[in-house]
């Protein structure tokens, strides 16, 4: 790669590539040559190949200034961060310089003076693809200093200069994203004149810094997150700056339970360094799913919060060291999660939505136990729409009764399971079988018997375990029967 200013010149890097091509430019020049190519344009983003993705795609082919709308939790902020990968690899600096300055194009007064002086000879650096993202997270103390920068009476002091001499400049976040992104997360929680800061470098793209006729023409693109929600708490985003932001584009939580379950397996930590077998069924990862989805439609969480994505990424994650906790204390052999281990993950729950007033009255782990049962409900529904469990369900409503042991190995747990009648005959929808591990199969029947609680078919409580209620409501008797209370007359 070219060292000097002498070498550029010379190479493939003429001033017409890079003095010419502005980073939006380059950005929907890279962005072409993606989709004509079919790449995936944002690894680990799942949900939003028809909804986001294509609007982001547009604003970046309009080269405008965007912002992601969205609660929390919907990777906007990865969003942002992925956009790197959409710029040349590496670029071409004047080395040193605080700025990124363009070697053909230096709008620092340093850089002019180093060119003039050195020329050919004036020494080259790359920068990185990754070195080009600059991201700040916005809270009300941020000041102008810090975005734009100010000047350094230090640096004025040791040099000898005047503090309006350009040379004592202590540049801020803002110019040193130069040739690059500038991303702010939680745009809204910036103060109102700190946004006014932002109306020069959008529109004119320039900047002045402490009341001195220095004006800088950064190349950058500037792009924000904010939770439209949190408005009225925490800010708001001033009328001007809104107008000035090219594209406002929408974000959403999954829409499928498959969608949420593919980004909650990507970001879960379930590779143990465990030399047991580990393992969480399908239908374990579904109902911490559910869960998240559930929670997102009960009135009693307040939905204007959201309910993050991180909910069952976390919940997962305690599950499978629930089991594992198990597995050790009790020897088993494989580590695999049973319905028992969601319950026991609620600690991941209730820090994760907020509670409207009644929601409040009932209390975060209670309203988190009826959200676990719920989503065991509709699972189970998903499974076993249809089987026979009449036999389980007879077994109960003759007296049989069962608690399972909390730490007790999946062998002994088996062995009392299989007194029930009837309980494995559909365990084949579960694509198990009872040649199967004792912990699978254990796992399997469990959650067959938390779904026919769920749907109220037999009960449980913490005392006697897995029961029915065989008490009937004795029959009305006649009013005209003597013993019968007479009914009372009606009178017009």
């Amino acid at each position: 790669m070219p060292k000097s200013l002498g070498e550029l010149r010379r190479s493939e890097w003429s001033e017409e590539r890079v003095a010419q091509r502005s980073v939006r430019q380059e950005l929907r020049e890279n962005l072409l040559c993606k989709l004509e190519r079919g790449d995936e344009l944002f690894p680990g983003v799942h949900g939003y190949d028809d909804t986001v993705l294509p609007q982001i795609v547009n604003a970046i082919l309009s080269r405008h200034h965007f912002i992601l709308l969205g609660l929390r939790g919907q990777a906007k902020s990865r969003i942002l961060r992925g956009l790197v990968g959409f710029m040349d690899a590496q670029i071409p600096v004047v080395e040193g310089c605080e700025i990124h300055d363009n070697p053909y194009t230096p709008i620092c007064r340093a850089c002019r003076e180093r060119i003039a002086a050195e020329g050919a000879a004036t020494p080259i650096a790359w920068l990185a693809r990754e070195h080009r993202y600059v991201e700040k997270l916005a809270t009300p103390d941020v000041t102008i200093a810090d975005m734009i920068g100010d000047v350094d009476p230090i640096k004025a002091a040791r040099s000898g200069r005047n503090l309006s001499d350009e040379l004592t400049i202590h540049y801020g976040l803002l110019p040193r994203a130069n040739r690059g992104i500038f991303g702010i997360n939680e745009l809204p929680d910036l103060s109102g004149k700190i946004q006014v800061g932002l109306f020069n470098i959008m529109q004119e793209g320039d900047i002045q810094i402490k009341g001195y006729p220095v004006r800088m023409a950064l190349d950058v693109l500037l792009v924000f997150t904010a939770n439209p929600e949190d408005y009225t708490a925490r800010g708001k985003i001033i009328t001007p700056l809104k107008d000035r932001i090219g594209s406002e584009i929408r974000t959403h939580y999954p829409a499928t339970v498959a969608e949420g379950m593919s980004i909650t397996s990507q970001e879960s930590w379930t590779k143990r360094e465990q030399r047991k077998r580990v393992e969480v069924p399908q239908y374990i990862r579904e109902i911490v799913e559910e869960v998240a989805f559930q929670a997102r439609e009960d009135k009693r969480v307040d939905r204007r919060s959201g309910v993050s994505q991180r909910l069952p990424i976390s919940t997962l994650e305690n599950v499978l060291s629930s089991a594992e906790q198990r597995a050790v204390r009790s020897r088993d052999s494989a580590i695999v999660a049973r319905v028992a281990d969601v319950y026991a993950a609620i600690p991941s729950m209730t820090g994760k939505f907020e509670l409207e007033y009644e929601g409040e009255l009932r209390g975060a782990e209670n309203i988190a136990r009826e959200l676990i049962r719920a989503a065991i409900g509709k699972t189970y529904s998903q499974y076993f729409t249809g089987a026979n469990m009449q036999p389980v369900i007879q077994w109960f409503e003759l007296g049989g009764e069962l608690k399972v042991p909390a730490n007790a190995s999946s062998s002994e747990v088996l062995a009392q399971l299989k007194k029930i009648q009837g309980l494995f005959d559909n365990l084949s929808v579960l694509e198990v079988s009872q040649k199967d591990d004792a912990a699978i199969v254990t796992s399997a029947a469990e959650f067959i018997l938390e779904g026919l609680w769920a749907h109220k078919r037999i009960n449980r409580s913490e005392e006697r375990g897995y029961f029915a209620d065989v008490r009937k409501t004795p029959e009305p008797r006649d009013p005209r029967e003597p013993s019968g209370r007479m009914p009372r007359r009606q009178f017009n």
